[in-house]
């Protein structure tokens, strides 16, 4: 089978995407890193990292989308047999662990330059509605119609995105009694 240059392309990406999260042990670099510091703990050029991501903010961009996405995967499988609250807490207790502290600071990062110029991050931004969705589609499992539902995750998420961002900026404000609110909300219904 003879692959178009597109598909080989799409591989070597792949390929280059897995090294650089082994490089990072799934971690995020830091945006202050230059793309040919990145290249060098890689073990790759800096020209074959822009070939395939474009620049720093695209690397970042796909490392968090696949890591993004692993981390969705897990949620997905624990929210097949949990509950709207349950994965609400999945959620919160997975982005706050201290493991996660520069993967929660690129996805900020990449969010903030995502608003400035949305057409070069429309993979990234088309992915953030994952979560939503899940939330959602467990509040309509729970009884809720599909609108209410939506509506109920859309602002879980936000809120959890909201306590995220506290958390990075103002580590010592404590952020629990505002995610057991979120779970109360659902509650009150």
């Amino acid at each position: 089978m003879i692959l178009s240059s597109t598909e080989r392309n799409g591989d070597a990406r792949e390929r280059l995407l897995a090294r650089l999260l082994d490089a990072f042990d799934e971690a995020l670099p830091s945006p202050d890193v230059s793309l040919r510091e990145i290249a060098a703990r890689t073990g790759t050029s800096h020209a074959l990292l822009r070939y395939h991501f474009g620049s720093l903010p695209g690397v970042l961009a796909a490392m968090l989308e696949e890591l993004r996405s692993r981390d969705n995967a897990a949620l997905f499988e624990a929210a097949q047999h949990g509950t709207f609250d349950d994965l609400v807490v999945a959620i919160w207790r997975t982005y706050t662990r201290p493991e996660q502290l520069s993967r929660t600071r690129g996805f900020f990062h990449v969010v903030g330059l995502a608003a400035y110029s949305p057409e070069d991050f429309r993979e990234f931004i088309d992915s953030l509605d994952d979560l939503t969705k899940m939330l959602a589609s467990l509040a309509e499992r729970e009884g809720f119609d599909a609108q209410e539902a939506l509506t109920m995750a859309t602002v879980a998420i936000a809120a959890i995105r909201g306590l995220l961002l506290q958390e990075v900026l103002t580590p010592a404000v404590p952020s629990e009694d505002a995610v057991a609110l979120i779970l109360r909300m659902s509650k009150g219904r």
